[in-house]
């Protein structure tokens, strides 16, 4: 493996390590600062995500595309932009950078470094959420992508994900990676070990529903300008 996959390797491991610590931290952080007020902890979780998705997009989007997310990486994948043989290193990566963030979050607010969240999420009310929250955000940026406009993913997805913690039933998690990092807090923005396999099988199903729409779309890749 040369130093360039090395790198891309590096990126996606800490990419995901902090989205997850984000994720995780501003939820606990909220949980304290507003108590008694869950849609408050849900505006200060969603901010907080969207803004440090943001960040994470433009601080590692030249190292190795920025993708923290399973899903992300298959569909960029399948549409050639990176070989299967450097796409299938970035899933192990991806996962174990969350799961090492949400023990990061959890040691940082004085909490054990993993519990098993108790959260159960799951219903077909969030599986649908989800489903569509997943091909939302293959959308976003696979069209931004195709159309010479892959710069401005680091705003858009951030929007898209913050304004999806509303819109869905399941609050966006969208992402395999992510699911599994959160079954390690058992804090707002936990999941159950239980409700993890039907998010991360909706995931699928909505990567591929989005991957169809890309195709039909957006069938050429245009370059920027």
């Amino acid at each position: 493996m040369n130093a360039s996959n090395v790198r891309a390797l590096g990126a996606e491991f800490l990419g995901s390590a902090l989205l997850a610590t984000v994720v995780i931290g501003s939820g606990i952080a909220a949980s304290r600062l507003s108590p008694d007020d869950v849609g408050l902890q849900l505006f200060e979780n969603a901010f907080a995500t969207a803004l440090g998705l943001g960040v994470l997009i433009l601080v590692f989007q030249t190292v190795s595309g920025a993708h923290f997310n399973p899903v992300v990486t298959i569909v960029d994948a399948l549409l050639h932009r990176k070989p299967w043989s450097l796409s299938s290193s970035y899933i192990p990566v991806q996962i174990a950078g969350c799961i090492g963030g949400a023990m990061l979050a959890n040691l940082m607010f004085d909490l054990p470094a993993a519990t098993w969240s108790t959260t159960d999420r799951a219903s077909w009310p969030t599986v649908l959420a989800e489903v569509v929250a997943t091909a939302g955000l293959i959308l976003v940026i696979f069209a931004l992508v195709r159309t010479g406009r892959g710069h401005l993913a680091a705003p858009a997805v951030g929007a898209y994900i913050g304004a999806a913690y509303f819109f869905t039933s399941s609050t966006s998690f969208a992402n395999p990676a992510i699911t599994i990092g959160r079954m390690f807090s058992d804090t707002f923005a936990g999941i159950a070990p239980t409700s993890a396999l039907p998010f991360i099988g909706a995931q699928v199903v909505g990567a591929a529903i989005g991957l169809a729409l890309i195709v039909g779309l957006f069938p050429a890749e245009r370059s920027s300008s």
